[in-house]
C-alpha cells in the first residue's frame, strides 16, 4: 500500500462510502422483496455496478500511485475509445486516431514526472496544432473540419480534461491529510453525489425544464437541490481530506455542482445529436464509460486549478 496515498482520514471516507453501499443495497433488497418491479430492477442493477466501480476504484487508489496513474490512463483510454465509437468518420482520416490516442501515454507521462508546464500545454497547444496536419498530408479535404473538430474535442475532454484527475495525485502535498488521494476521492465523491443528487431532487420536486431541447428530464429543482447537496457534503468532507477552509469547502461544492451539471448536459447535446440514449451498455443500468466520466470531463480540470491556485 503506498503510504503517502492513503491516509487515516482517506480510510474513514471509504469505509463510510462502503456503509452507504451497504445500506443502498439492503434497502433495494428489502423494497423488492415488498413490490417489484422493473424500476427496483434498475436500481439493483445500479447499486451493484457501483459496486463494481467502487472496488475497481479503491483497488486502483491504494495499491501504489503508479498504478492509479495506470488505471486513469485506462479511463481516458476507455472514454475516448467510447467517443470515437459514436462519432461518423471519413475513412481517409481514420489515422488521425492513432495520434488521438498516442496522446495518452504521453501526457501521463508529464503527470508521473510532475512536469505542469507541459502536461498544461502538450494537448492544447502542440497536438492541437499537429493533429491535422495528418489529415493535411492524406490530401482528403471532404469531411476535413468535421473529422478535426470531433478529434480534438474528443482529446479535450477525454484526455486533457479527465487527466486532470490524475494530476491531483501528483500536487506537493504539504501534509499526509492533504495529499493526492484525498483530493481526487473529494472530487469523485462530489462529482457523483451531484449527479446522483440533482436525479432525487429533480424526481421529487422537478417543474421547471432547465434544458429542455438538451436533457428534457433536468430541472431547475433538480440542479439547485443537487448543487445545495452537493455543498454540504463537501462542508463535511473538506476537513478530513483536503486542506479548505469552510469558505473555500463551500466554494467548491457550489463550483463542483454547476461544473458537473455543465459536463454532463455536454455530453447530453452530443447523445442527442447523434440521437442516442447511452453511449454504451459497458456498466449494467449506467450505460457507458463516457455516461459516467461526462461531469468529470469538467469538474477535473476546474477543480484542479482551483485547488492548485489557492492552496498549492
Amino acid at each position: 500500500m503506498n503510504l503517502n496515498l492513503i491516509t487515516e482520514e482517506v480510510l474513514y471516507v471509504l469505509v463510510a462510502i462502503v456503509a452507504v453501499l451497504i445500506s443502498s443495497s439492503v434497502i433495494s433488497f428489502i423494497m423488492k422483496k415488498r413490490r417489484p418491479g422493473k424500476t427496483l430492477d434498475e436500481v439493483s442493477l445500479r447499486i451493484r455496478s457501483w459496486w463494481m466501480m467502487f472496488a475497481i476504484f479503491t483497488i486502483a487508489l491504494v495499491i501504489h500511485s503508479t498504478i492509479s496513474l495506470i488505471f486513469m490512463a485506462l479511463l481516458c483510454f476507455l472514454a475516448l475509445k467510447e467517443f470515437f465509437s459514436l462519432i461518423p468518420f471519413n475513412r481517409a482520416h481514420r489515422l488521425v486516431l492513432f495520434w488521438a490516442y498516442l496522446t495518452i501515454p504521453i501526457q501521463f507521462f508529464f503527470i508521473y514526472i510532475g512536469s505542469y508546464g507541459m502536461f498544461i500545454i502538450f494537448i492544447p497547444v502542440y497536438m492541437f496544432l499537429l493533429i491535422p496536419i495528418q489529415a493535411i498530408i492524406v490530401g482528403e479535404t471532404k469531411g476535413f473540419l468535421h473529422s478535426i473538430a470531433s478529434v480534438q474535442w474528443g482529446i479535450m475532454l477525454m484526455v486533457f480534461g479527465l487527466s486532470h484527475l490524475a494530476y491531483l495525485l501528483v500536487l506537493p502535498g504539504k501534509e499526509n491529510s492533504v495529499a493526492g488521494a484525498g483530493l481526487v476521492l473529494f472530487l469523485v465523491v462530489l462529482t457523483q453525489v451531484n449527479d446522483v443528487a440533482q436525479f432525487i431532487w429533480g424526481k421529487m420536486l422537478g417543474k421547471r425544464k432547465i434544458l429542455p431541447k438538451v436533457s428534457p428530464s433536468k430541472t431547475w429543482e433538480g440542479f439547485v437541490g443537487g448543487a445545495l447537496t452537493t455543498t454540504l457534503i463537501a462542508v463535511l468532507l473538506a476537513p478530513l481530506i483536503t486542506p479548505f477552509s469552510l469558505i473555500s469547502s463551500m466554494i467548491a461544492g457550489l463550483y463542483i455542482g454547476l461544473t458537473g451539471f455543465i459536463g454532463d448536459v455536454n455530453i447530453s447535446a452530443v447523445k442527442r445529436d447523434l440521437n442516442i440514449k447511452d453511449t454504451s451498455t459497458a456498466i449494467p443500468g449506467h450505460g457507458g464509460i463516457l455516461d459516467r466520466v461526462d461531469s468529470l470531463t469538467y469538474t477535473a480540470p476546474l477543480f484542479l486549478h482551483f485547488t492548485r491556485f489557492f492552496y498549492f
